[in-house]
């Protein structure tokens, strides 16, 4: 099972914001109880997405929390191919998605099946075939 995360989520997490860091932490600890080899993964878009606040308010604390968990060596990427664009495409036609939001479910659904898509945003529960995990 891979975790695939929202812009959202890492913000919640991250930031730390209450109550959505706890939920949040509390929801990869119900995911990792029930999937102990739960891999996580990211965008391209998520890395801009979390980085921006952090780079326009000069904070360098958070920057830094943001590109340590960037940096892990097991985090799977997923890269912004024509496919992942295409898809996209479709999506926000179908289903009435802002462009960010169609790229990051075309995103996770290149991972298959066994994915569970970490969000703050009720608008990918409109797209078959995500497992959302509301936060």
């Amino acid at each position: 099972m891979i975790a695939f995360f929202d812009s959202s989520a890492l913000i919640y997490l991250i930031e730390g914001a209450e109550p959505f860091a706890s939920r949040v932490r509390a929801e990869m600890a119900a995911a990792v109880a029930e999937f102990p080899n739960l891999a996580a993964a990211v965008s391209r878009l998520s890395w801009l997405e979390c980085r921006i606040r952090p780079m326009r308010l000069d904070d360098h604390a958070t920057l830094a929390a943001y590109d340590a968990f960037f940096q892990r060596p097991d985090l799977i990427w997923v890269e912004m191919t024509r496919e992942v664009v295409e898809l996209a495409t479709v999506i926000r036609a179908r289903h009435g998605l802002r462009t960010p939001d169609a790229l990051q479910a075309a995103s996770c659904l290149q991972l298959g099946d066994d994915h569970v898509l970490f969000t703050g945003d009720d608008a990918f529960r409109r797209v078959a075939g995500l497992n959302v995990k509301r936060l």
